[in-house]
């Protein structure tokens, strides 16, 4: 059975930073394709915030450019979400999904940035 278990998540202050990390485990191949997702409260919407192809490119939507980075080790097929100067506007539920080679989804976890 394949799992993928997220983490990191938590409640954090305006410019902290938190570590999403994805953990892929069970009879998956490696890491093809990494995103990550989030859902603000009242929203049905999964909106992609960050990807990354392995061995492509990185890709950012226009709110978290230069401040989230994502990346992929595929030593322990493990996706990261790294989030710098957290704003409010960044609490959601965030969700991983993973392309290995088949597209498997984390269960959601939360950020909270509150001061």
């Amino acid at each position: 059975q394949v799992q993928v278990v997220e983490s990191g998540g938590g409640v954090v202050q305006p410019g902290g930073s938190l570590r999403l990390s994805c953990a892929v485990s069970g009879s998956t191949s490696k890491i093809n394709f990494a995103a990550w997702h989030r859902q603000t409260p009242g929203n049905d919407a999964h909106d992609e915030v960050a990807s990354f192809r392995v061995g492509g490119s990185t890709s950012y939507t226009d709110s978290v450019k230069g401040r989230f980075t994502i990346a992929v080790e595929n030593a322990s097929k493990t996706a990261y979400l790294h989030m710098d100067n957290l704003t409010p506007e960044d609490t959601a539920v965030y969700y991983c999904r993973i392309d290995a080679p088949y597209t498997y989804w984390g269960q959601g976890i939360q950020v909270t940035v509150s001061s």
